[in-house]
């Protein structure tokens, strides 16, 4: 069971379908709410913003003192703002039923994937690609181009992976958040979506868990003669980083299976777009922690197949919500890399991508290109280069390197070729933002212990 765990920042959630009009519930017979079914669709109050949002009904059920309660999506929202309301929350007068004949909810938009796969044409000789001046740089017309490469959609991922990319279920049970609050070290967490944990632990106010072994328990108590008996104070597995009080464990998922399966557990609470499987024999484990003088404290981590067909280097991608916002998602993705450099191998996250994990690769990808840019025309200003060179220096795979100079409107069709182009402003921009960069938390390559190891090889040995 692995992941793909992306949580880096919380989106900015924008609906433009927003309901004004005041709600009409009062003077109802109360057996209207009876003919509420899941699919149906109306106006609800959302509770965290104090506002009428137009919802699907998930689920329904009738508390201890009869009232009837539903389980509410919010249309066009992140379903991390799911939740609970009770019936006068809802808005009678604007009920839908599900179109008949149809699924539950087939009324509702299919959430469209992110266009985070390029399928850019492979073979060929190296065509040099220049780095030309906006002001020489004449926009030929566009029925004069060849077909640029394109970002396609993000195809089906392959079932090896811890979690593997899904629709929304149609079992109603797994979109329905199950925990209510976890305390992991100093932390209480209101987790975001379904995982399968224990149905006797689910049905509790808390879910207590061990922040070195990630073991789940019952209750503070429980906890606490855990807490005296753990012989952990970091994650199992061997520490291949530290610096500035920041380290990173590699956890081998056949080696370490109890703490690979309890940290897929706790990633599925955050994430909403993956579907988990409790092999974890074929994947590696890299946790991030901090260090202080209780040990070391978790803060998110990134899983990669052991052998990848598809030259992935991340599977599964994840900072806990008390550590986001610190940069602690680009520090992931930037090791990740750094582990692809040693293993002299371009890499790629896990397709498709969750939309806040594509807004953190394309930061990443961004600067890191562009840095590799400028650098190759001061230490070569006369050479051009090509996207290769690009990737080859970054270890970003080549069609990731194009989808994200394709997003940045750097790459043109120029004099019956594809050229780099950067505008004085854009090129002033960036180097402003790389400068910034230097003043945030780096991967230091120096303080990286490690080496690949050959899996696939040592397999070969003991094969008879």
């Amino acid at each position: 069971m692995t992941l793909h765990i992306f949580s880096m920042t919380e989106p900015k959630i924008e609906i433009e379908e927003e309901i004004n009009e005041s709600p009409r519930t009062n003077g109802f017979d109360p057996s209207i709410y009876d003919k509420i079914v899941e699919g149906c669709r109306l106006s609800v109050r959302m509770a965290s913003q104090n506002e009428w949002r137009q919802a699907e009904i998930i689920s329904r059920c009738r508390a201890p003192n009869g009232s009837m309660k539903f389980y509410v999506h919010y249309v066009d929202c992140n379903r991390r703002l799911d939740e609970w309301v009770q019936a006068d929350m809802l808005d009678i007068t604007t009920l839908r039923m599900p179109q008949k004949g149809g699924k539950k909810g087939a009324h509702l938009k299919e959430e469209s994937r992110d266009s985070n796969e390029t399928d850019a044409k492979r073979g060929g000789r190296k065509r040099k690609i220049p780095l030309v001046p906006m002001d020489d740089m004449k926009q030929e017309p566009s029925d004069m181009a060849p077909p640029m490469p394109t970002v396609s959609s993000g195809s089906t991922p392959s079932l090896r992976g811890s979690m593997s990319m899904v629709g929304h279920s149609e079992d109603a049970m797994t979109r329905i958040r199950n925990v209510e609050c976890i305390e992991l070290g100093r932390s209480r967490i209101q987790p975001w979506y379904f995982s399968p944990y224990p149905q006797q632990l689910t049905s509790l106010d808390c879910i207590y868990i061990c922040e070195f072994c990630l073991k789940y328990l019952k209750s503070k108590t429980t906890l606490k003669r855990h807490m005296e008996k753990c012989a952990l104070c970091h994650p199992p597995g061997n520490q291949i980083y530290s610096y500035d009080k920041l380290s990173f464990f590699e956890i081998d998922g056949r080696k370490n299976k109890s703490y690979a399966q309890n940290l897929c557990l706790l990633a599925k609470l955050f994430l909403d777009h993956k579907t988990l499987y409790y092999d974890t024999d074929p994947f590696l484990f890299y946790v991030l922690t901090e260090e202080d003088e209780k040990g070391h404290h978790i803060v998110g981590y990134f899983s990669k197949e052991k052998e990848s067909a598809d030259e992935y280097n991340v599977a599964c991608i994840l900072v806990l919500p008390p550590f986001q916002k610190k940069g602690y998602g680009s520090l992931l993705i930037e090791f990740s890399y750094e582990l692809s450099k040693i293993e002299q191998k371009t890499g790629s996250p896990e397709k498709p991508l969750s939309d806040l994990g594509l807004l953190s690769y394309r930061s990443y990808w961004s600067m890191a290109i562009m840095k590799a840019l400028f650098k190759f025309k001061r230490n070569r200003p006369t050479e051009d280069i090509t996207v290769q060179d690009i990737s080859q220096s970054t270890s970003i795979k080549r069609e990731d390197v194009v989808s994200t100079l394709q997003q940045l409107d750097l790459y043109k069709y120029y004099k019956g070729q594809y050229v780099i182009v950067i505008s004085d402003e854009k090129r002033q921009v960036y180097e402003k933002r790389i400068e910034a960069a230097k003043k945030k938390t780096r991967i230091n390559p120096n303080a990286l212990q490690w080496r690949p190891k050959e899996y696939g090889k040592k397999r070969a040995q003991i094969t008879f």
